[in-house]
């Protein structure tokens, strides 16, 4: 019993610093200059996103390829820029952070 509180709390500790580290990475990456978890900015909030690509089996790539090439016409008028300063791999990693978001 102990050791699987442990091994929880270990666990827990490792997903809790990894969400972090991800919205950090998106601030870094500068998206929090246009987006926000819960409330629309300039771009939608990342609760919205989750919302309306939950359960689609192709969403994660589709927005790796908005994060990267830039997009326009899913969310209004204001288009999403390209990002070129993003890598492919942290594309994939910020969108599951996205995605992840209720």
């Amino acid at each position: 019993m102990k050791r699987s509180l442990m091994l929880f709390t270990v666990l827990s500790a490792l997903a809790s610093s990894s969400a972090m580290a991800n919205a950090d990475l998106a601030k870094a990456k500068n998206c929090m200059a246009c987006h926000a978890v819960a409330s629309k900015l300039v771009g939608p909030a990342y609760k919205d996103v989750a919302a309306k690509y939950a359960g689609q089996k192709d969403a994660e790539g589709k927005l790796v390829a908005k994060v990267m090439k830039g997009g326009s016409g899913a969310w209004g008028a204001v288009p999403m820029p390209a990002n070129p300063q993003v890598t492919e791999a942290e594309a994939h990693t910020l969108v599951k952070w996205v995605l992840a978001q209720k």
